[in-house]
């Protein structure tokens, strides 16, 4: 099999940015700026000396997953894995991913453990198959998967950075359809990668923005199963938001994106 990097990021000046991203293999860069072009280049990596093909596209278009459902479209790669501007691969990345795709055969996507500030050790020690409370966890950069497998199934442009109102949930969203179409995720507790610590481009704290998106995110993960995921977070995580929010606060905004996104999907239909 064949690993693709996926990244999405902005304004890079050309593809050798995957260098400070220890990016050894081959890779797929949108790069949303201000040009339209696409160009398929084959050079040598910097770190390990080899061959790498790149496809690089720029977009004048704007939106992490908009971004990301375009690098799916035009991967041509039998394994994917989705990568962020401040990931930083360790260099046995690639047989990493590839030999827990080989352990688990039957798997459609597998998610690793991706070192950072908050998450020092991995969510499993072992394992696992994972469900629709456990996908919760995940964060983007930790997700590979079979192209083939998520055949159909996209980014909801609506969520992510640079999308509008609703600036996270994405990957949770997307991992809740995957369920819904039956495909196995798998977890590794296995490091592929460090993140760097940078300012986010999206967490500005726990603002009125915050809870209207983590309620909207709900709501298109799953529109009656959200009220139990609105108030186990308003709960679980009330030390965290406490002194910038109340709890009756954090729960009338989520509910609010909530009512929100069911509107919207109502009148799509």
């Amino acid at each position: 099999m064949r690993l693709q990097v996926l990244l999405s990021a902005m304004n890079l000046s050309d593809e050798s940015y995957i260098d400070t991203l220890n990016i050894s293999g081959d890779a797929l860069i949108v790069n949303q700026c201000d040009k339209e072009d696409v160009k398929s280049i084959e050079r040598v990596s910097k770190d390990r000396g080899k061959l790498q093909r790149v496809k690089y596209i720029e977009t004048k278009q704007r939106g992490l997953s908009k971004s990301r459902n375009m690098a799916i479209e035009e991967s041509d790669s039998e394994v994917c894995i989705l990568c962020d501007n401040d990931v930083e691969y360790l260099p046995d990345y690639e047989s990493k991913v590839l030999e827990a795709f080989d352990k688990h055969a039957d798997a459609d996507l597998i998610v690793f453990y991706i070192k950072r500030k908050e998450k020092p050790f991995p969510n499993y020690s072992k394992s696992k198959r994972m469900g629709y409370f456990s996908v919760l966890k995940i964060f983007s950069p930790e997700i590979a998967f079979k192209r083939e497998s998520i055949r159909g199934i996209r980014f909801d442009e609506r969520f992510g950075a640079g999308s509008g109102k609703y600036i996270m949930g994405e990957e949770n969203i997307f991992l809740y359809d995957c369920l819904k179409k039956g495909l196995k995720i798998y977890y590794e507790p296995i490091m592929i990668a460090e993140l760097r610590e940078e300012e986010s481009t999206w967490f500005k704290g726990y603002d009125e923005r915050f809870f209207i998106s983590r309620g909207a995110g709900y709501a298109a993960m799953s529109p009656w199963f959200s009220y139990i995921l609105i108030g186990q977070f308003a709960l679980r995580k009330k030390d965290l938001y406490i002194k910038e929010m109340s709890v009756r606060d954090a729960l009338k905004y989520m509910l609010s994106g909530r009512r929100e996104v069911i509107k919207q999907d109502n009148n799509t239909r």
